[in-house]
């Protein structure tokens, strides 16, 4: 009580008056911390409410139709109705049925065999196959759980087939890549990813503001040396830390989880140095429009948060809206997803993966072209 006292007859709560003001005045000059402030729980909630699905529908499938008749387009029709699976493409051979699948194009493929129709007819249970990409066990293990119902229900309306008796057909479900929907072979390539664009972002965004805080600026621009010059100066070094961080977070990932690699380690390395570059660029942009360091890790984080949702690491991005999967193909986290588990878990290729390599490619051009521009400016 005696503190009480002495705190409000020495004037203390007119200085915390001031001291409150004071903050509040700062607060609103600081326009980029005041923006976090309102977007950050305003991007969390719109995402989680509207894009966000932990149990994704209309997912992309591909057919192989080897004959055509009425009971299996009236079968491709079940396959639809159940919401989970979406026919976006016809496929010509069982090569292309292979090739769709380790590409990523698609998350499901069926085969109707020859002669479908006619075994139906004659009571000899035929097969179908249902091959789905299970790099992602939580995209599709509800669809292939759906397929126990659509066995008994696929073709009971169509004409001159038996009401009651056995299964008219069966499916055959066969989960490549990952039969045992372990978790760590689709968690551990994501963790490399995420890993590399949270320390990538944050070492490249602190280092033109850290340079300014530290009066050092003013000797770098006073060297014979341009803006694109440095920025390669100062990218270069972390691209050879974010190798480093990447090789040990992938070998972690095969010595103690069994993550195996299938695909080619050089490729690998190659596109992982393409997705670390494109990193860095982007968080250089952040370096040159922030005002000093806390802005510029503010920013890092705002472009982290929708990289995590979006990208397919955390939930099944087929399941996302349209205009969420938009966005998510404008993150460099969301390609390189695709590509670390293709090579890894699948054996994918160059071409199979030429799309994510040249949209990570053409972001970096982008991030690296505003990086120098406004560098230039801040130079003026």
């Amino acid at each position: 009580m005696t503190a009480l006292r002495q705190f409000f007859a020495s004037g203390g709560l007119a200085r915390t008056r001031a001291m409150l003001i004071k903050e509040f005045i700062q607060l609103r000059r600081d326009r980029v911390s005041f923006a976090m402030i309102i977007m950050v729980p305003l991007v969390q909630l719109l995402l989680f409410g509207y894009a966000i699905n932990t149990t994704p529908r209309d997912l992309p499938t591909a057919v192989l139709l080897q004959e055509s008749s009425d009971l299996g387009r009236s079968l491709l029709k079940a396959f639809e109705n159940t919401k989970y699976f979406k026919v976006t493409r016809l496929l010509r051979d069982e090569d292309e049925f292979d090739r769709v699948l380790a590409s990523g194009e698609v998350l499901f493929a069926i085969e109707i065999p020859r002669n479908f129709e006619r075994k139906v007819r004659r009571g000899e249970t035929p097969a179908i196959l249902v091959a789905a990409d299970a790099t992602d066990p939580v995209a599709s293990g509800s669809a292939l759980a759906a397929l126990s119902r659509l066995v008994q229900t696929a073709l009971a309306h169509d004409r001159g087939l038996p009401d009651s008796g056995p299964p008219l057909f069966e499916v055959r479900t066969h989960a490549r890549y990952n039969p045992a929907a372990a978790t760590q072979l689709n968690i551990v390539p994501g963790l490399v990813g995420t890993i590399l664009t949270m320390t990538m972002l944050i070492f490249t965004a602190l280092s033109v503001t850290r340079e300014i805080e530290r009066g050092t600026m003013e000797s770098l621009l006073s060297m014979p040396i341009t803006p694109f010059e440095i920025m390669i100066g100062k990218i270069v070094p972390y691209i050879i830390v974010g190798f480093v961080q990447a090789s040990l977070i992938i070998g972690i990932g095969i010595g103690l989880f069994g993550v195996p690699v299938l695909g080619s380690l050089t490729l690998l390395a190659a596109l992982s140095t393409l997705f670390i570059a494109a990193n860095l660029a982007v968080g250089y942009t952040f370096s040159t429009i922030a005002q000093n360091q806390l802005q510029a890790m503010q920013m890092s984080m705002m472009f982290f948060l929708p990289n995590i949702l979006l990208s397919g690491f955390m939930f099944p991005f087929a399941g996302m809206p349209t205009w969420a999967q938009w966005i998510g193909e404008c993150l460099p986290l969301t390609h390189y997803l695709r590509i670390v588990r293709s090579i890894m878990l699948k054996g994918a290729t160059l071409p199979d993966l030429h799309y994510d390599a040249l949209v990570l490619a053409g972001l970096m051009a982008v991030a690296m072209l505003i990086a120098v521009t406004r560098f230039r400016r801040t130079l003026d």
